[in-house]
């Protein structure tokens, strides 16, 4: 048998090659547009999917959100509510409720037993404030409350310094708006506001907390209703008491609201969830 040459060998390759090609079988365009159905099927199942875990997260993240402002609110609602009183002189509300949908309430009560009492009577609305007794539980910016127990009549006031050596409080910041006379108290007291701000932002109302001499800032967003209502010593509840001193228990609702609407209903519609609490004012009515 003889040898192929070079030239030879490359022609039976390239008919070797040629015939594969031929005898190959090429992909239909029905078997294309079967493929291309497949994969926008499974596309569409797996973005649906996405779509629908994503919902379910957005969902459960707004949930998350109204629990945690909500019941943050009415932990410190009850927390305060439950103070109302405490160790206030006679004379001084405990609490103060405005029935104003959404309601409005202050507390306040006294802040340890930092008290003293006046020496000498006032001469002038800016004069310093003379007192009886130690004065060192007091301190430089404080908001205090000085009260006059003959009259009823009180206001708060921000101390400026403390002069312990001579038993002194300034107020050089601000007058006071009367003179109080011997024996006038001075307390430290805490003295809370709570209520709904909803016209500020509209879309985001919000719990606001105000304290003596200082502006009222955001506790918590997207509560958008809080109601008070008040059981009386004689069992009835009513939504404001004449008397504070007759206030046995205090209903507290609040409301929480997702920080955006659902869009998945007719009108998008913004999630919620209601929270209430019962307090017994233990300092009021002793």
């Amino acid at each position: 048998m003889r040898k192929l040459d070079s030239q030879e060998k490359k022609d039976s390759l390239l008919s070797r090659l040629t015939g594969a090609v031929r005898n190959g079988r090429g992909v239909s365009l029905i078997e294309v547009m079967i493929a291309l159905v497949l994969t926008g099927i499974i596309s569409t199942a797996v973005l649906n999917l996405y779509s629908t875990q994503h919902k379910n997260y957005m969902v459960q993240d707004d949930v998350t959100g109204i629990q945690s402002s909500a019941r943050a609110s009415i932990d410190e609602l009850t927390r305060q509510v439950r103070m109302a009183g405490y160790a206030l002189p006679l004379g001084v509300p405990p609490l103060q409720a405005y029935n104003t949908d959404p309601d409005t309430i202050v507390v306040t009560y006294a802040a340890g037993d930092c008290e003293t009492t006046l020496s000498n009577a006032m001469s002038q609305p800016s004069s310093e404030i003379e007192c009886s007794g130690d004065v060192s539980c007091f301190y430089d910016g404080q908001w205090v409350f000085i009260f006059d127990p003959d009259s009823g009549g009180g206001e708060f006031f921000e101390v400026s310094q403390v002069q312990v050596a001579s038993q002194n409080l300034q107020h050089s910041t601000m007058n006071l708006s009367r003179l109080y006379d011997t024996n006038a108290i001075v307390i430290a007291m805490n003295q809370v506001k709570f209520f709904v701000d909803n016209t500020s932002d509209q879309d985001h109302p919000a719990l606001m907390m105000e304290l003596p001499g200082q502006g009222p800032v955001i506790y918590a967003e997207n509560i958008p209703d809080l109601q008070f209502r008040y059981r009386l010593d004689n069992g009835t509840v009513v939504d404001q008491p004449v008397l504070m001193t007759d206030v046995r228990e205090v209903l507290i609702s609040i409301t929480g609201r997702s920080n955006s609407p659902d869009h998945a209903f007719d009108e998008p519609t913004y999630r919620s969830r209601n929270y209430t609490s019962s307090v017994f004012v233990r300092n009021i009515g002793l």
